[in-house]
Order: C-alpha cells, then structure tokens, then sequence
C-alpha cells in the first residue's frame, strides 16, 4: 500500500507492506538514527516525532502515519549544522555508546516544543520510556537544559 506522510520536511510517497511497522519502513526509507531495541515499547531507541509527539515507532504500523508528519533525528540536523539539541547533547557528554541518543532527542525535542523551559521533574518524566545504560542521567538533564535556554535565547532574538 501507498503511504503519503512528510517525512523530515519533505514530502515522501512511500510502498509500505501490510502490518509493517514505523520503525522498519522508517530504516528502509534510510533513516538509520530509529534503531530496533525491545520490540515492545520499552526502551526509546526507535523514537520519532509523529505531529507534535514522540512516539515509539515499535508500536505504530506505518499505515498509521498517512498523512501525518514524522521527524527522526536526521530531520532535526545535519553534523556540519546540528539542532541546538544535537549540540548540546554532544556538548555535555550526554552521548556516550551513541545507541540510545536518536530517541532521547527525539523525546527532548518533544517535550521541548510543549514545555520550552521544563523542570528536572518534567524532563525525567518526558524521558521515562528512554533507557539509557551509559551516561547516567546526568548529563542529559544537563543537555536538555542548555538545549532549552539557547532556544529560549533564539526564540527572544528573532
């Protein structure tokens, strides 16, 4: 079946299979940052943007997002010009194995477009469903908070 969706800004006419889920017609349209994990909702490495949500793209069949807008880590920025998330999630060593990063600025971003300067709280909440066996945490929140006030910084400039 024929599936109509803007896929990082562009929009893309894609053959999807029936019952094919998110995560696997999203790695054959060659977006390698959404990674298999748990299969099962559970660890946040296939998170995506789907409209203004993260979502886990192991749990949507692709047929769902027709006509929708998705956003992976490759839509956000490119290396020689990264997302102000990407930055700063390089920036304070919140990457580490580098497996489970693509979904946790994935839910970053998220949750950044809803609450543009959110609490400890509120930012650990946002990224409940992202497993994370490197960096502990710390620099994450770190990242997210320096992610956060340089875009309050652009949003003021422009």
């Amino acid at each position: 079946m024929k599936i109509e969706l803007t896929l990082n800004g562009v929009a893309t006419s894609v053959e999807a299979h029936p019952g094919e889920l998110l995560v696997d017609m999203l790695r054959r349209e060659s977006c390698f940052s959404v990674k298999r994990g748990c299969q099962d909702g559970n660890c946040g490495t296939c998170v995506v943007q789907w409209g203004d949500e993260a979502v886990n793209a192991c749990l949507v069949l692709a047929a769902q997002v027709n006509g929708g807008t998705i956003t992976t880590c490759e839509g956000l920025g490119t290396p020689r010009s990264p997302h102000p998330i990407q930055r700063h999630y390089v920036r304070t060593a919140a990457v580490q194995c580098g497996f489970c990063t693509p979904g946790l600025i994935m839910s970053t971003k998220a949750l950044l477009d809803r609450v543009p300067q959110p609490s400890d709280a509120e930012i650990r909440e946002a990224l409940d469903g992202n497993i994370c066996r490197c960096t502990g945490y710390v620099k994450i929140l770190e990242a997210v908070h320096d992610a956060a006030g340089e875009l309050k910084d652009q949003e003021v400039a422009a």
